[in-house]
């Protein structure tokens, strides 16, 4: 038996297991999406709590340096035209003190430096002209420098405090530096919160410039492209998923520091804070396939017996034009009602299946109308001389002024004219050529083992019929003819309808009423 490509049983298996399947699916999606929701949520609330507990310890540390600096200020006041010793011990105390600062500086209200820590380098006496030196001197208060290459050469940010006598006239100040790509407090402070799952911290100033990162290499990278360091720019603090700069997908949170016109942010990426979600649901789908398979058989079982008969009477039925299939079909098992009933009337239609398939093949080869070949069955013809190398002429034939006859008459009696010389190029025409419609009222006939001369006289003989006779229009209706032949005009079928077309059109633009016959142009 020949296995059809899809079947009622296929179709069964798959809508079954479409619907196990879509359950199954769905399930699965709900809870991955339900986890992952969860998960990003957790996440985004740890990053944004997280972030602002480290913007929060930044503050009372900037605010404790700012403090430090301020006793400093104090003490060194009444030594600062007196006693350059002093002001060393001042600045080597500080340094020392809890290692807030990399380096240690004093200068006078002009910006000469009095005394620095440590002495290595080499600056004492020279003038303070970096820009966040400059900046406090002008400024004359208490200030956190934005990130900006020392003297030093060093990438720093400067921590000062202007120094003021008991009478409020300004001395000069003194102020930390912190490199930010070497070792200092404030890696100690935010350093050690990365962890192995990519989660690390960084810090932007106001500008949008990294000023900490756990990759020294991006400090001093300008990140303002960056939706979170755009919001911090803003003073404000959240969390969001977020593409960054390097394109990574991240969840972030992020707090402002007021004190320093600073941000932090904590983030991890997305795709590790969602892996716990992504081996649940692997974990899930493990668990099910079994199930799944399980289905899968039982379904395939039920299914088979339902469709079996049905399997059965479709491909009898799908035969049944070639063969009598009664006598199968009277042994297919129809155990239920559909395929009971089914049965009976494949039996009761077979006979009338036949003959109807007979109407219908010669229905697909006559034109309605005329009831003449119509034009598929015209080209397989030639198709199949050429084929078979029979000589052959075709004769096309065009009424006259035919829209004149429908604008004036009507269509119906166009139709009754169409006929009438479907009728007359039967009369014409001899019993072994077939005459057909080519289209609207242009007609054909085709001529075996006939010569253009010969067919010539096939086509004046139904010209002067037709001039000779009254049209059921009332008046007499005239034809123009073009004729080539196979193959001793042509050996190509479409060339040669385009010969006896050409023939056809030039009959019509010399006058109409008459018939050309092609003839060869030899070069």
């Amino acid at each position: 038996m020949k296995k059809m490509k899809l079947s009622l049983r296929h179709l069964i298996i798959f809508v079954a297991l479409l619907s196990v399947v879509l359950t199954l699916v769905g399930s699965l999606w709900s809870g991955y999406h339900t986890g992952k929701h969860t998960l990003i949520t957790n996440a985004l609330e740890t990053n944004r709590v997280y972030a602002q507990k480290l913007a929060e310890t930044t503050d009372l540390f900037l605010k404790s340096t700012l403090q430090t600096l301020q006793f400093s200020s104090t003490d060194i006041a009444p030594f600062m035209q007196k006693d350059e010793q002093k002001l060393l011990d001042e600045a080597n105390r500080l340094k020392m003190q809890n290692n807030t600062f990399n380096s240690i500086i004093i200068t006078n209200a002009q910006g000469e430096i009095l005394a620095t820590s440590p002495q290595s380098l080499q600056i004492k006496g020279k003038m303070l002209v970096s820009p966040g030196g400059q900046q406090a001197l002008k400024e004359k208060k208490p200030l956190i420098s934005k990130p900006y290459t020392a003297i030093t050469g060093r990438l720093v940010i400067f921590i000062s405090h202007p120094i003021f006598d008991k009478r409020g006239n300004y001395l000069g100040l003194v102020g930390g530096t912190l490199y930010l790509k070497e070792s200092n407090i404030l890696y100690e402070l935010l350093g050690k919160h990365f962890y192995q799952d990519g989660s690390y911290v960084y810090v932007v100033d106001g500008d949008g410039r990294i000023i900490y990162h756990e990759n020294q290499q991006r400090v001093n990278d300008v990140v303002v492209e960056n939706p979170v360091v755009q919001k911090l720019i803003q003073g404000k603090g959240g969390a969001e998923r977020v593409i960054n700069t390097k394109n990574q997908d991240m969840i972030a949170g992020y707090s402002y520091i007021p004190i320093a016109d600073w941000g932090v942010v904590s983030q991890r990426p997305a795709d590790k804070a969602l892996a716990p979600a992504t081996e649940m649901l692997k974990d899930m789908i493990q668990k099910s396939l079994p199930l799944l398979f399980l289905s899968l058989l039982l379904i395939w079982w039920i299914s088979r017996k339902i469709a079996q008969p049905l399997h059965q009477l479709a491909y009898y039925t799908e035969n049944s034009t070639e063969n009598s299939q009664e006598e199968h079909i009277e042994k297919v098992v129809a155990w239920y009602y559909e395929a009971i009933q089914l049965k009976k009337s494949l039996l009761h239609s077979l006979v009338f299946l036949h003959d109807r398939v007979n109407y219908f093949m010669y229905q697909s080869t006559t034109d309605p109308l005329t009831k003449l070949a119509n034009r598929r069955t015209m080209e397989q013809q030639m198709q199949n001389w050429a084929a078979n190398n029979v000589p052959f002429s075709i004769i096309i034939l065009d009424i006259d002024h035919f829209k004149r006859v429908n604008d004036t008459y009507g269509h119906p009696i166009g139709d009754e004219v169409l006929k009438f010389l479907a009728e007359q190029m039967k009369e014409a025409s001899r019993q072994t050529d077939i005459c057909c419609r080519f289209g609207g009222e242009e007609f054909v006939i085709l001529l075996p083992h006939t010569e253009k001369t010969e067919a010539f006289h096939v086509a004046e003989r139904l010209r002067m019929s037709m001039e000779s006779s009254m049209s059921p229009c009332g008046e007499v209706v005239t034809i123009s003819v073009g004729i080539s032949s196979y193959p001793a005009c042509t050996s190509e079928i479409a060339k040669l309808i385009e010969q006896a077309d050409e023939c056809l059109y030039n009959a019509k633009k010399s006058g109409r009423n008459r018939t050309i016959v092609f003839e060869p142009r030899h070069e």
